[in-house]
Parts: structure tokens; C-alpha cells; sequence
């Protein structure tokens, strides 16, 4: 994995703000090099071992409800690249075309796909989308376009590196759809209230890169998946700008 120099970048990247992570990263070679080379082993490897899994939710998945195994939404990566994310489908065909914010108890999700998503088995399709290097292990979530298009400068720092399947962000907002349970704008409150204490990690994550780092938030996120709750600093750091401190 390598990073591009800096006049390659789109031009909306090519600012003060992405500046100072930029050179971060262009120092972390080794590390950078690790990185991808942990995620083309552990994901062949997690793909041997899952392809039993992988069977039993396809079937699973087609029995349930008509439409395809695999939910493939446009998303943003690396410099700002588009793909089509592999996930296991956990809702009803055509779903994506109202919000693309799921909240908790959504009227979308199949019998199957509550399963699924109570297990996070949803995500593990996406071991496709690291093993093509549009995805790494460990890195920040991608959003769609219609959310890319409202990053800061400083949100633009995230897309130095390819998106991942995991993070600190999708550790401590696991039970994301929870906090929107009863809002009636779902985007315009993920947008102004959850997508900026997201950020906060994913720009934390960068600033302290480092192939065990990574390592760390895997094993975090498996203990996660099992039931552990972890307690981010980010409503700390707001209550103390709020007051000045």
C-alpha cells in the first residue's frame, strides 16, 4: 500500500487541513506496506475458514425474501474512488432508494437479515472488496457519495487511505441505528451530530497509524461483536469545548 504524491491528489484533497496527515502517513511506509500485506493473508484465510458461513447465509438469505445474496451500494474510498461494497443482504429489495441511514427496528430488515445483523455477519462479505484493495481490515467506514459530498476539509483527511471494514468509529457507534430511533430526519441528524463524532476517531486513527494499532482494533472489535461495550472520549472532549477548557 503506497501512498501518491501530493500533486496527484484530487484537488479538493490538496489542502492544509489534509497536509498535516498526509506527511504523517508518507513516513509510515513500513507500516503501510505490513498493512496490506496482513490484509491479503487474513482475508484468505477468513474466507477458507467462513466459507461454510458464507453458504448457509446465502441460502438462508434467497429462502427469505426474493431478491439477490449480496447488497452492493455505491461507496467512496481511497482519493475519493468509487465501488460497489459487497455486504450479505439484510433487507427487502430496492431498500436503498429512502434514506441510506438504517435505524433500529427499520421496517426494511428481512426475518433473515435481523439475524444477520444482530451478529454483524453482514460485514464479513466485504473480505471481496479487501482482498481487490478497495477495502483494508482496518480503516474508516465508507460512506456513500450523498455523504462524502458533505465532508469538511478536515473529513477529507480519511480518504488517504482505503476505506475499511473496521475502526475505533464502528466500535464505539455499534448500536448507530439506536441512537436514531424516533428521528424524523434521519440523514440531517447523522450528518450533523453522529458523522462529526465519527470523524473525531477516524482523524485520531490516522494521526496515530501504525500496523499494530491496527492489530489492536481487531481484537477490539472482536470482543465487541461478543458483547464487550467500549466508551469512546469524544462526548468528554464536547463538554469540554463547550465549557472552555
Amino acid at each position: 500500500m503506497k501512498i501518491i504524491r501530493w500533486e496527484q491528489l484530487p484537488p479538493e484533497m490538496q489542502t492544509e487541513k489534509v497536509k498535516k496527515y498526509y506527511d504523517i502517513l508518507k513516513k509510515k511506509h513500513v507500516s503501510l506496506f505490513f498493512k496490506r500485506a496482513f490484509d491479503l493473508v487474513m482475508s484468505l484465510i477468513m474466507l477458507i475458514v467462513l466459507s461454510p458461513v458464507f453458504v448457509v447465509l446465502a441460502v438462508a438469505i434467497k429462502i427469505d425474501s426474493p431478491g439477490p445474496i449480496f447488497y452492493r451500494q455505491e461507496r467512496v474510498t481511497q482519493y475519493g474512488k468509487r465501488f460497489r461494497i459487497h455486504k450479505f443482504r439484510t433487507m427487502v429489495q430496492n431498500a436503498d432508494k429512502g434514506s441510506q441511514i438504517t435505524v433500529n427496528n427499520d421496517q426494511r430488515i428481512t426475518r433473515v437479515g435481523k439475524f444477520i445483523r444482530n451478529c454483524r455477519l453482514d460485514e464479513i462479505a466485504q473480505l471481496f472488496d479487501v482482498i481487490a484493495g478497495t477495502l483494508t481490515l482496518v480503516g474508516v467506514r465508507p460512506e456513500s457519495p450523498r455523504y462524502v459530498a458533505e465532508y469538511t476539509d478536515e473529513m477529507m483527511v480519511t480518504l488517504l487511505l482505503p476505506a475499511g471494514v473496521t475502526s475505533l468509529a464502528s466500535i464505539y457507534y455499534k448500536d448507530e441505528a439506536k441512537l436514531l430511533d424516533g428521528v424524523e430526519d434521519t440523514d440531517k441528524v447523522y450528518i450533523e451530530k453522529i458523522l462529526p463524532g465519527k470523524m473525531y476517531y477516524n482523524l485520531k486513527d490516522i494521526e496515530q497509524f501504525g500496523f499494530w494499532r491496527d492489530i489492536k482494533v481487531l481484537f477490539m472489535t472482536v470482543f465487541a461483536v461478543l458483547g464487550k461495550e467500549y466508551r469512546g472520549d469524544y462526548a468528554d472532549t464536547q463538554e469540554k469545548e463547550e465549557v472552555g477548557v
